[in-house]
């Protein structure tokens, strides 16, 4: 088992209050969700973006955010990133086999 070391900081009480919900919504222990969080960051946080790269963003529901965040905890090897990536990439195949038969 990889070694763990503890990590405590004051935080804003509103910003403590979505965390709270956040982490509950998610059926995680506190530990489980900074992890999480952190994990999320350093794979897309301080990254230069590569030539050649767009982000692509859009808004789902919170219900819909919060099963993708459960795949991806049952998931833990798979990013985000690589999750909605593959899903598209997925359907454009099948579009494009779809068309070249046409």
């Amino acid at each position: 088992m990889e070694k763990r070391k503890n990590l405590c900081a004051m935080i804003p009480e509103e910003l403590h209050g979505r965390v709270k919900s956040e982490q509950e919504a998610l059926s995680l222990t506190l530990p489980q969700y900074v992890e999480m969080v952190l994990e999320e960051h350093f794979q897309k946080g301080g990254k230069e973006m590569a030539d050649g790269t767009r982000t692509l963003a859009f808004q789902v529901s919170e219900e819909l955010f919060m099963k993708v965040k459960r795949y991806l905890l049952a998931h833990p090897k798979l990013s985000q990133r690589e999750f909605v990536t593959g899903l598209i990439e997925r359907e454009l195949a099948q579009f494009e086999a779809e068309n070249e038969e046409a």
